[in-house]
């Protein structure tokens, strides 16, 4: 059966969505046009490209990447300054109104593009050729990338060193952490083809070593097992020196991550013990504990013991104790947290639901909430002011150049205490 041609629609952008994609009010609802903005006039068919029918939007800036718009890692190219800004900070303040929140959001905290020191790359080997990138916008296919924007030039420099490595392996296809550290890139090397605690066969681990001695790697690791260590990929943290496990969580710009200690050390009052929960390899640990006792919790137990490792060497702190423990499965309860005054906590993108919970039913006066997913970060925080805490600040901070993520920091103060039976 022939289906009829899709049916031409010409549509006024009216606003931006959460993705970036412009809105268009329709008879049948909302439409989301990718890659327009408010004030242009657009003609569309179907799910195809849209052609632009208007003059261009004052907004519309000229894409600084030949990939975007095909590769999936970037939404926002486009966007001149202030719309972009704008349209960041309204994604925080949308998820919030969501779940009955209007605190005060400030404006977005910016980070220059070519500073993210942390990628996950993506290689495939189709025939003798290795593709090398991000994958499609709404595509498993990939796209073979050059150059890159949002990246270190360090990195984007390397990416023939990258290519090479994935060549090395057999695995049809390997995901590629990379970190810039001041020795040198950290290549972390997964093809799931391994199993756990196996070393890699000799003549992958040769020819690892020599591209990583040509191309100046500091580390390759494959699944898991370090293949070759020329220099500690290390990272500062105020008076602590951090030997980052493979692809462990890192924050991926440190310009992102200073602001982020920045806003949660602005935001203590006057602690004397502070739990760090989801804590990693201690991004806001050793921040704290200039100030504090600190209990530091991730379920990460390579993560855990380099912060360990690097407390135990670092000057001038007070004590830290970090310890393994999966706050998704078992959060730290309302009755152990009765000893802390401040807890900071900073999950992965699923958000602390359970935790949350815990802390509602706790006493602990001031909350710091880090999270990359504002509607997870409102859900958590709906549960906390339920329990009684008061939202003092939200502050949006472009970690993720161009993406449409976000990355928040949000501090909460108790206003009432918790009800006994609740806990």
């Amino acid at each position: 059966m022939t289906m009829p041609p899709a049916e031409r629609e010409e549509l006024e952008i009216v606003a931006l969505g959460a993705q970036g994609d412009g809105i268009a009010e329709t008879a049948a609802g909302a439409r989301y046009v990718p890659f327009a903005l408010p004030g242009e006039r657009v003609e569309a068919e179907g799910e195809g490209p849209p052609r632009l029918v208007s003059a261009p939007s004052p907004d519309r800036v000229t894409a600084p990447c030949r990939h975007f718009g095909v590769c999936g890692g970037c939404a926002a190219q486009h966007m001149g300054a202030q719309l972009y800004a704008d349209w960041k900070r309204d994604v925080v303040v949308a998820a919030l109104r969501h779940r009955g929140l209007e605190p005060d959001v400030g404006p977005l905290r910016r980070v220059s593009p070519g500073t993210r020191r942390r990628a996950v790359l993506t290689a495939r080997r189709t025939g003798g050729r290795i593709t090398l990138g991000y994958h499609r916008r709404k595509s498993a296919d990939l796209v073979d990338i050059d150059e890159c924007p949002v990246l270190l030039p360090e990195i984007v420099g390397k990416l023939p060193a990258l290519r090479a490595v994935a060549a090395a392996l057999a695995a049809p296809e390997v995901r590629l952490t990379v970190l810039a550290t001041p020795a040198g890139l950290d290549v972390a090397a997964e093809t799931g083809a391994r199993p756990p605690g196996q070393r890699p066969v000799g003549g992958v681990v040769v020819q690892l070593g020599r591209m990583a001695v040509q191309h100046g790697l500091a580390r390759v690791s494959l699944d898991g097992e370090i293949v070759i260590e020329r220099a500690r990929p290390v990272l500062s943290m105020f008076e602590a020196t951090v030997v980052v496990p493979p692809a462990a969580f890192v924050q991926a710009a440190r310009a992102s991550e200073e602001v982020m200690r920045e806003l949660v050390t602005a935001a203590l009052s006057r602690p004397k013990l502070v739990a760090d929960l989801f804590c990693g390899v201690g991004a806001f640990t050793f921040g704290l504990a200039r100030h504090a006792r600190v209990l530091a919790l991730d379920s990460d137990a390579a993560a855990v013991a380099a912060l360990t490792a690097a407390a135990r060497h670092a000057q001038g702190l007070k004590p830290i104790e970090a310890k393994v423990r999966d706050l998704f499965r078992e959060p730290l309860s309302a009755r152990e947290l009765e000893p802390f005054d401040t807890v900071v906590f900073d999950p992965p993108r699923a958000g602390a639901h359970r935790q949350a919970q815990e802390l509602a039913r706790s006493n602990v006066g001031t909350l710091i909430a880090v999270s990359c997913d504002p509607g997870t970060l409102a859900r958590d925080a709906a549960i906390l002011t339920e329990g009684g805490y008061a939202v003092e600040s939200v502050t949006p901070i472009d970690q993720f150049v161009f993406s449409a993520h976000v990355e928040v920091v949000a501090v909460l103060r108790r206003a009432t205490r918790a009800a006994p039976g609740r806990r």
